[in-house]
């Protein structure tokens, strides 16, 4: 197991999901967003920006490279996953030819690679019938497409934690499908999950219990179930806490808290790294999608949409330095 600090990492874009589409607002300013993450790394190299690619069919990959291109040359082409809409359907050999693609072409500019990024959530990439087929296979080829092409990058894939919208049987019906094959070819799995956020507030100091909880469940539970032994490493791959208002319930939620519930969080992940083998903490993002927006959906940043940083910013800033690898 890990006997070092983590890697840290973090969303550097503005758009974020909400339940009934996509929070957006100014736009993203890269020449900032480079500023910024020089300020949050300091005299190191340790954090890792991820980004998202969302595939649908061959006709969207021009924009999808494009979209990876703009990454490349303004170096935020770090950690990139990739999904699908719940409302498009994938045809398997092409969703394999872009998984390949985007290893030879790019992989070389990569630290990882995480094929799927919510497969587990029945109204997001787990709506569709073969999404742990598309899952197992994309994995397969992503390994297969990187020893090929002697990369180092890394390849995983994602998920959240068990909830009444989780697709039943998910973690069981992997290792049904998965096999040595799919086993070997894994180097970490992702776990996205926002404590205190999407639910009942939660008090300060019941905060290190839950995210426990959360990534106890996972590691003793549901990769068990899924055959996937102790010596994959995990990845807390999204985590944040949002200012603004609660729009389920109206609590407004203050930037001096978003502060000490980052430090309480990434403080209890740090003390489990070793004992939970994790390796890496990403926090979901770096500025607000619309600061004027009042709900939380437009305010996961620890920046303004101005790039002014929140209090949340100097705090992550000396836990990169503390705790980083």
């Amino acid at each position: 197991m890990t006997t070092s600090g983590l890697t840290f990492g973090i969303y550097p874009l503005s758009v974020a999901g909400t339940p009934t589409g996509l929070a957006v607002g100014p736009k993203d300013d890269y020449d900032k967003i480079g500023k910024a993450l020089q300020l949050l790394r300091g005299d190191s190299n340790r954090l890792v920006p991820r980004n998202y690619l969302v595939y649908t069919k061959p006709d969207s990959e021009p924009g999808l490279i494009s979209f990876v291109e703009r990454l490349l040359h303004s170096g935020l082409l770090g950690d990139l996953a990739i999904g699908w809409l719940q409302t498009a359907d994938i045809v398997m050999d092409e969703w394999l030819a872009f998984i390949r693609k985007i290893v030879r072409e790019y992989g070389p500019h990569m630290t990882s690679l995480q094929i799927t990024n919510e497969p587990n959530l029945s109204f997001m990439e787990g709506s569709k019938p073969y999404t742990r087929q598309a899952l197992v296979e994309g994995v397969i080829a992503a390994k297969e497409e990187v020893l090929k092409c002697g990369l180092q990058m890394k390849i995983g894939f994602g998920s959240v934690p068990e909830s009444p919208v989780s697709v039943p049987r998910f973690w069981a019906g992997l290792a049904e499908i998965g096999g040595s094959r799919f086993v070997n070819s894994l180097d970490f799995v992702g776990h996205n999950f926002y404590v205190d956020v999407f639910e009942e507030p939660l008090v300060l100091s019941d905060i290190p219990a839950s995210v426990e909880r959360i990534l106890r469940d996972l590691r003793q539970n549901h990769l068990v179930e899924a055959g996937i032994p102790a010596s994959v490493p995990i990845r807390v791959t999204e985590n944040g806490w949002p200012t603004g208002q609660n729009p389920f319930t109206n609590e407004e939620r203050t930037y001096d808290h978003q502060s000490a519930v980052l430090d309480k969080v990434i403080r209890t992940v740090y003390q489990l790294r070793e004992e939970l083998h994790i390796t890496h903490y990403v926090f979901f993002g770096l500025r607000d999608a619309d600061s004027s927006k009042p709900d939380l959906f437009h305010q996961f940043g620890m920046m303004r949409d101005d790039y002014t940083p929140k209090p949340a910013f100097s705090v992550y800033q000396r836990l990169i330095q503390e705790l980083g690898n």
